[in-house]
């Protein structure tokens, strides 16, 4: 076992919203920075410092990881006056063309997405209140809050099934895969939500729903967007929105693509193993992405905190050859990520599972709003 990694690096992130500011006040080619600094700058990163295999004590007590934790709790705020201030400021901007003020909102969407909801997630998976109140508020900045019960009461008990729409099954590009999740998770969150308190012995309309929270909050960022910068400013928080969406659900593509778990009949799978995501041991967007990239860990251990998680050898977890950023890029151009990935998830079976010659019905279409 190594040393807990040192925080300073996982705090890379607060650097970021300093290029939307720039981009706000002089417009132009600095536009461009945000997204480039997001995806490229750590990619590029990644190229030079390689690949950490060093696994942390996972025992570690969690009062060492104050500063690993505060960054989680300072993200919100700094990307909440980061929205409010390009709702106020871009639609009132006359140096601003109608191209520079959407491109300005695509990067703040790609920053929304791919660290708000990343540290979104890292909360929502805590027993603190306020922590998962924060992740509340991350995901209704961009009208995703069932994402939360999705994540939490669906995805990690179903991952690898039939169940799971985010599983993305093989062969299946992402550009059937994105309106399949953003018309099932909803519901498969909500019938989450509604049995877990039929369990209860309660009603779906009780208070402790938490879709009606969900509502509220997203409907207090639709005012929110309305006030500060009229229909324009509606207009452009819409669009870094579903620019979030987008970018979550590139991530959620790639994570679990062509990976199954037994079924073992009856309806019944065997239970969720490191060989059931794929892992990415990539150094720098690790930083950025709060280990997520150990996400074979995650699912396998989901209680512990990103400074822990663990990696795993060839053999236990498939390995990813590029971090998040490369592999999403590869998933909008279905012929590269399949060139990339098929072979791969054929090895991966026939390592795992070489008893099994007919993988037709792991691959048929999922069926997830039967929870």
């Amino acid at each position: 076992m190594s040393k807990l990694p040192n925080a300073l690096p996982f705090w890379s992130s607060l650097a970021l919203p300093g290029f939307a500011i720039l981009a706000m006040a002089y417009g132009g080619w600095t536009i461009l920075l945000l997204p480039l600094m997001t995806w490229g700058l750590f990619s590029l990163l990644d190229a030079i410092l390689g690949r950490n295999t060093e696994n942390p004590d996972p025992q570690t007590d969690e009062a060492r990881m104050t500063w690993h934790t505060a960054v989680t709790l300072v993200w919100a705020p700094v990307q909440f006056a980061v929205l409010v201030a390009m709702l106020w400021y871009v639609p009132r901007a006359d140096h601003l063309s109608v191209g520079e003020s959407l491109g300005l909102f695509f990067g703040m969407g790609v920053l929304s997405g791919t660290i708000g909801i990343t540290y979104s997630h890292e909360l929502m998976h805590q027993k603190p209140k306020g922590e998962r109140w924060l992740a509340d508020l991350l995901l209704a900045s961009v009208l995703y809050s069932h994402f939360r019960s999705e994540h939490l009461r669906v995805h990690h008990t179903h991952v690898g099934t039939p169940r799971d729409a985010v599983t993305a099954r093989y062969n299946e590009g992402f550009h059937r895969f994105f309106p399949r999740v953003l018309w099932s998770c909803p519901q498969s969150a909500w019938k989450a939500e509604v049995a877990m308190l039929a369990r209860r012995g309660l009603p779906w309309h009780h208070w402790s729903n938490p879709f009606w929270r969900y509502a509220a909050l997203q409907g207090g960022f639709l005012l929110l967007a309305l006030a500060l910068g009229g229909w324009t400013g509606l207009g452009l928080f819409l669009m870094q929105a579903f620019v979030a969406i987008w970018q979550l659900e590139l991530v959620d593509y790639v994570e679990h693509y062509g990976l199954t778990r037994r079924h073992l009949g009856a309806g019944k799978y065997e239970h969720v193993q490191p060989r059931h995501s794929w892992n990415a041991e990539h150094r720098a967007s690790n930083w950025i992405l709060l280990n997520l990239q150990r996400h074979s860990d995650h699912h396998y251990k989901p209680d512990r905190r990103y400074p822990v998680l663990q990696t795993y050898p060839d053999d236990q977890a498939p390995q990813l050859p590029y971090g998040y950023a490369v592999m999403t890029m590869a998933a909008m151009v279905p012929p590269v990520w399949k060139r990339l990935m098929n072979p791969r998830v054929k090895a991966w079976r026939k390592r795992h599972y070489p008893d099994i010659t007919d993988w037709h019905p792991y691959n048929k279409a999922l069926n997830p709003v039967a929870v």
